[in-house]
This record gives C-alpha cells, sequence and structure tokens, in this order.
C-alpha cells in the first residue's frame, strides 16, 4: 500500500517536515543522509513470503499488538521514507488469523508537543468494557523522553483506524524532582489492574549502569504517580528497553489475562539490553502488596540468564489473546546484512513468526512454538519413514520448497555413551558453536539440518545438535551455524548457540525449521530452545536452494520422524 494515499498520513508529512528529527537516537545508528533514499532494485531474492514485512523501507519494533472484535492488530515502529532507522511513526496492520495482513494508515504520528520529535514504542491495555488504550513514548520538544496515552476515536470500528491523544500528554516525565534520566525514559509496559483497583505500569530505564522498572500507579489511567521504588532493578545491565511483565499459568500452558495473580499463577519480567542487543528473561513471584518482583532462585538476572531467542531476536512484545486463551509473543528480526545492501533492497526488517509461550512443566524456563495458524500455509506433507544418518553422511530431502518451507525432524541416539567429553571450562554455548562449528566433527553430532544449501554445499546455513557428557548427566547443545551461509562477505555471518534441557537418554530430540528466503526459525525440545538467523546466499536462491538432513559426527543416528512442507505464499501488507 502506498501510505502517501491516506489524507491522514499527509498531515503528518507536513508536521515531520516542518520539524525534523530530534538529536535523540536510542540504541539505532543514525543515518540522516539516508534516511529518505529510495531503492530502484527489481531483483528481491531475500524478501520473505510468509513473516511480516512491509513493501519497502525499515521496520523495528512490534508495538501494542492486541485482539478486538476477532480482529488481529500490530502496530510497529516504521520509517516511511527509507531503509534505515529514523522518521519513525507507528504503522498498523490488522488480520483475521495473524498470518495475512492488512495494512491501514499509521496510527501513531507527531503530532502534539509531547511526541512532536519521535513516536517511539509502547503497549496497549485493554480497559474495563474492552476498550483499548496506547501508551507510547514520545520525544517532547525538549527531546525529552516522555509517556503518552492514545485511545480509539471510534471504538465500534473492529480495524480500529483512527486514534485520538489525550490533551493532558505527556502522563508521565522527567523532572527535577523526580531525577528520571530524560534520555533513558520510554517503552510502557501493557499495564494491570491490582486487586487494591489501581492500575500499575513499568517503564524502562537506567540510573547510570543500573536498569530498572520504573514503577507507576493511577486510579483513571491519566493521572500517574511514580512509586519510590521500581518494581525490579539489577546492577551492571545498562538501559532496560521494551520491558514486558506478565503472569503465566503453573498449571495449564492456557494464556491469562496480564492482572492475574493468584496461587497457581507465575510471572515473567523481560528486558531487552541497549547495551548487549540481547534480550532477557526472568521467571518470579510478583507481591502485589509491595509492588516488587523477586526472580526465583536460580533463575538468573544477568548476562547469562534466560533468553527467548538466542538468535536475531530483540525488541518483544507480547499479548493475552483471550478469544483463543493463549498468550502470543512478537518479536523483532533485523538484518544482518549491511546498511548499503539494505538501502539497495528498499527495505530492513522483519517480524518473527508469531508464537505462542507458555510455562515449561518444569517451571523454570518458557516454551514458545508457532502460532497454530501457521499451518494453513502448509501445502502437501513430504515423509520419511525411520532413517538410520551414518556418520558423514547427508540425506538430499526433495519434493519440498527448499527456500519456502517448514520442517519437523526427530532424531533417536542407538549409544550415549559415545558422546564426547564436556570441558568444565565450556560454560557459553555461542562460544562452543563458533569453535565447533557444522564441519567440525564430534562423537554424537553435530547431525540436524542443512537448509538453504547449494547444489555443490559451496553454501549452507546448519541447524544442529552435539552431545556432550558431564560427569553423570548428558548435555545437549543446539546451534546455528551461518559460517558458510553465503559466498558474500558484506554480511554477519556470526553463529548462534544454547543449551537445550532434554535428556537424550529418555526423549527424542525434536528440532522445527521454518525457512523463509533469508530468515531461519528454529525450534528445539519442542519450543525450549529458539534460534533466529538471518542468512543470503549467493546461489542457494529459490530453486536453486537444497534441503538436507545430515549427520557429521562419528556414531550413527537414527531419523525417528520427518516431515517437511512447501509453505504457501502470505498474503501480507
Amino acid at each position: 500500500m502506498d501510505f502517501r494515499s491516506a489524507g491522514l498520513f499527509f498531515s503528518f508529512l507536513i508536521i515531520l517536515n516542518s520539524h525534523g528529527f530530534s538529536g535523540v537516537e536510542a540504541s539505532h545508528h543514525v543515518y540522516r543522509n539516508l534516511q529518505t533514499l529510495q531503492s530502484t532494485s527489481l531483483d528481491q531474492p531475500y524478501r520473505t513470503s510468509y513473516h511480516f514485512q512491509p513493501p519497502k523501507n525499515w521496520i523495528n519494533d512490534p508495538n501494542g499488538p492486541l485482539v478486538y472484535k476477532g480482529i488481529y492488530h500490530l502496530f510497529y515502529q516504521y520509517n516511511p521514507y527509507g531503509a534505515v532507522w529514523g522518521n519513525i511513526v507507528w504503522a498498523h496492520s490488522t488480520s483475521t488469523d495473524l498470518i495475512n495482513w492488512d495494512p491501514h494508515s499509521p496510527a501513531i504520528y507527531p503530532s502534539q508537543p509531547s511526541d512532536i520529535n519521535g513516536c517511539w514504542s509502547g503497549s496497549t491495555t485493554i480497559l474495563p468494557g474492552g476498550k483499548p488504550v496506547i501508551l507510547y513514548t514520545g520525544i517532547d520538544t525538549e527531546h525529552r523522553q516522555v509517556q503518552n496515552l492514545a485511545m480509539p476515536k471510534n471504538l465500534s470500528d473492529p480495524y480500529l483506524v483512527e486514534w485520538i491523544k489525550t490533551p493532558q500528554n505527556p502522563l508521565m516525565a522527567p523532572t527535577q524532582m523526580n531525577q528520571i534520566n530524560a534520555s533513558s525514559f520510554r517503552d510502557p509496559t501493557t499495564a494491570w489492574l491490582a486487586p487494591d483497583g489501581r492500575w500499575r505500569v513499568i517503564v524502562g530505564n537506567k540510573r547510570r549502569r543500573r536498569g530498572m522498572a520504573i514503577l507507576y500507579r493511577s486510579k483513571d489511567f491519566i493521572h500517574w504517580i511514580k512509586s519510590q521504588h521500581p518494581l525490579h532493578s539489577t546492577k551492571d545491565t545498562g538501559m532496560w528497553e521494551c520491558p514486558d511483565f506478565y503472569p503465566v499459568s503453573s498449571s495449564s500452558p492456557n494464556g491469562i489475562d496480564t492482572s492475574m495473580v493468584g496461587p497457581e499463577v507465575k510471572h515473567v519480567l523481560k528486558v531487552s539490553l541497549d547495551d548487549t542487543k540481547f534480550e532477557y528473561y526472568t521467571i518470579g513471584t510478583y507481591n502485589y502488596k509491595k509492588d516488587i518482583y523477586t526472580p526465583d532462585i536460580g533463575s538468573l538476572d544477568n548476562a547469562s540468564g534466560l533468553r527467548y531467542d538466542y538468535g536475531k531476536f530483540y525488541a518483544s512484545k507480547t499479548f493475552y489473546d483471550n478469544e483463543k486463551n493463549r498468550r502470543i509473543l512478537w518479536g523483532w528480526i533485523n538484518e544482518s546484512s549491511s546498511v548499503a545492501n539494505d538501502i539497495s533492497k528498499g527495505w530492513a526488517g522483519i517480524q518473527a513468526i508469531p508464537r505462542t509461550i507458555w510455562l515449561d512443566k518444569s517451571g523454570k524456563q518458557l516454551v514458545q512454538w508457532p502460532v497454530v495458524e501457521l499451518e494453513r500455509l502448509r501445502g502437501n506433507r513430504i515423509g520419511s519413514p525411520n532413517k538410520v544418518l551414518k556418520g558423514g553422511s547427508t540425506l538430499d530431502i526433495v519434493g519440498v520448497t527448499a527456500a519456502q518451507a517448514d520442517v519437523e525432524i526427530s532424531f533417536e541416539i542407538f549409544d550415549l555413551k559415545r558422546a564426547e567429553t564436556m570441558d568444565p571450562s565450556w560454560t557459553n554455548p555461542q562460544l562452543i558453536c563458533i569453535q565447533k562449528g557444522a564441519s567440525v566433527q564430534g562423537g554424537l553430532g553435530p547431525f540436524g539440518l542443512l537448509v538453504l544449501a547449494s547444489d555443490s554445499l559451496k553454501e549452507y546455513t546448519a541447524v544442529f545438535f552435539r552431545i556432550f557428557k558431564r560427569e553423570n548427566k548428558y548435555v545437549v547443545l543446539m546451534c546455528s551455524d551461518q559460517s558458510r551461509s553465503s559466498l558474500s562477505d558484506d554480511n554477519d555471518k556470526t553463529n548462534y548457540g544454547a543449551f537445550l534441557d532434554v535428556d537424550p537418554a529418555h526423549e527424542k530430540l525434536s528440532l522445527r525449521s521454518l525457512i523463509d528466503h533469508s530468515i531461519v526459525e528454529s525450534f528445539g525440545g519442542g519450543g525450549k530452545t529458539c534460534i533466529s538467523a538471518r542468512v543470503y546466499p549467493t546461489l542457494a536462491i529459490n530453486d536453486k536452494a537444497h534441503l538436507l538432513a545430515f549427520n557429521n559426527g562419528s556414531e550413527s543416528i537414527r531419523i525417528s520422524e520427518f516431515s517437511a512442507w512447501s509453505m504457501k505464499k502470505a498474503q501480507i501488507n
């Protein structure tokens, strides 16, 4: 859709051009001379077919996802002028199934003193009576980060096309009295209603190197009072961007409302660390009387903690889908290509496939799985009976569109005694995956999938497992190896990795990979570990791409289950 066709958007363009963009730059590289540069390239081998992305230009954080009157809404940070960050507005699309999307005019754009220099990330809250409202960060006339409120103009419109801003904006702002850092005060969460009848919301912040979630309370959602203490904070973590705070059931995989508290409820606090560009979450207990969140013992509250995704995945946001009793996770997946390549192709950034998210039965981590609606895009199934994969061998998988596929595979191990001994110093899984990539032979592994592979295997992305033994237990490592994903060196081809909490002595090792031209989203152990990667092959493009199972360990393994589907193209914007 041409956004300029909307009359509402004309007014935004006038405002933006007359005021320019502020010097507040958050965590994004700023290329002022490139912010309006448009591509003329017609060759688009890396555009995805079933991941969310607009026709052109830059996108980043997913904002304020919700379901309203049966319609799913996704807002997102968008530059209407070019393929680099800048000129940010809240773009808006709607869907009936979370897979096919229709575009609308931007919902929020600079128009008030409290956001005239930028409309940054935020969240949606559903008020009593089913009324959605948006809290978002604006950059005001003094270049301060402040929090604003917007409401639908017409509640009878299920598409919520028009939004109006309250004249009381900003509702939360840095002052001399509260001593809030005006350049590090952003991304309000979905608010929750506590048993005392007052609303709570947190906003990301830092004080020196201490990251924190500043807590505010309100009786009417207009007048907010800052708490004397944050909901939670951690030293030496830097700025907390895009915090997310929500409850999960400890007895069911179903999602629960954001305001839910009770004996069978745990809470999750996720933060996006501006310093590292990684996200971490903890599982813990929320004391709603004291408004304090405490991570469980063993739920690490630092850069060694749990992550939704151990690859490209940032600025994520969940929402409660009350129509299907599930919590859904959105996340931004940025490019791994150069800025010059982004400008050449005319776009940058996609959204991950939305994932259902719930608490694992262990209570120690979350589990994620692509929303079931994605399966509607599957074509005919290609399957395979039990097959032994000998050490050093590959299995070419034919009959599937390898550049646009959904693949599920499970492995069984014959003899775990053949596992390599794990060095006690191997504590960083990503470093192990870098040192022991797919080409490095082991005992039990590497084995898994070679995706977006070329004819002669000059290019491939490997998603695989290795099994190690440590004392009286086995350790499973999951890796995504991009080192040979492209003959071009003009890309970030870093390997990613994580440990997978699966006992191979009693459980199958399962892997699901969503392959979509320039992205590989992989889910290990039924969604206990997730890794997303961006890759840009030069040979393995479209019908030149191949899919293989492989085993580069010395020991044979069994493929116990295998299914693959060519994926149809989704209708997106």
